[in-house]
């Protein structure tokens, strides 16, 4: 299995794995970075949440762009097209967007789409809406006009060991809330956070450090 990166390795993320998100967890939610987040890495910041469990938590920072933005030289960079084919691209895959997915394991990708597209042993389910493929498999199927119908690449992800988010949460440094494809999948990163949050209910010029979770 070859990863998005230039590596072309990609271990299996932290807390991932084949299973049904629980109720108790918050697999296919999005965490919204409260003013007390003491981490300035994750100011602001929308993270999907593609994995969570007693193990661990994994997630997509969906609001930050990466410094590489131009998905067309990311897939000459990684060898999938050739240069003279950016041209030939089919109509949207020019759009996807280069996400900063978070501070761990920045050279790999992680493609974050609509469940039209699907890979044996390589696409992880996260609920009815999106689901996660970490190969190079699908950029060769989005160059190709066969990808999913919508998709965002990150690069990175962030990472929680084990009770680690469980404890930033109970700090108030996140809401958390149901995810809406719609937003996710948006491409105004610059409203995503005060959007995210008025998703819920909250009035980002009201929200105070001491807030709770939703």
């Amino acid at each position: 299995m070859r990863a998005i990166s230039k590596k072309k390795d990609l271990g299996r993320p932290v807390g991932s794995g084949p299973r049904k998100a629980e109720k108790r967890y918050l697999d296919g939610q999005m965490l919204i970075a409260m003013p007390s987040m003491l981490d300035q890495r994750f100011a602001r910041s929308v993270i999907y949440m593609c994995a969570h469990s007693e193990e661990g938590a994994m997630g997509i920072v969906v609001n930050q762009p990466a410094r590489v933005r131009n998905f067309p030289e990311l897939l000459v960079q990684l060898q999938v097209i050739a240069p003279e084919e950016r041209i030939s691209l089919p109509h949207g895959a020019e759009d996807i967007q280069v996400l900063s997915g978070g501070p761990v394991q920045t050279d790999r990708g992680f493609v974050l789409h609509s469940p039209d597209f699907f890979l044996d042993n390589s696409t992880l389910p996260i609920d009815d809406d999106v689901s996660l493929t970490a190969t190079i498999d699908i950029l060769r199927a989005i160059a190709s006009g066969e990808g999913p119908h919508r998709a965002l690449l990150a690069l990175g992800y962030a990472g929680w060991d084990a009770g680690q988010l469980e404890e930033e949460i109970q700090r108030n440094g996140w809401l958390n809330c149901p995810a809406d494809p719609a937003l996710l999948f948006d491409r105004d990163l610059d409203t995503k956070y005060v959007r995210a949050l008025r998703s819920i209910g909250v009035d980002p010029a009201r929200l105070s450090g001491s807030s709770g979770h939703a």
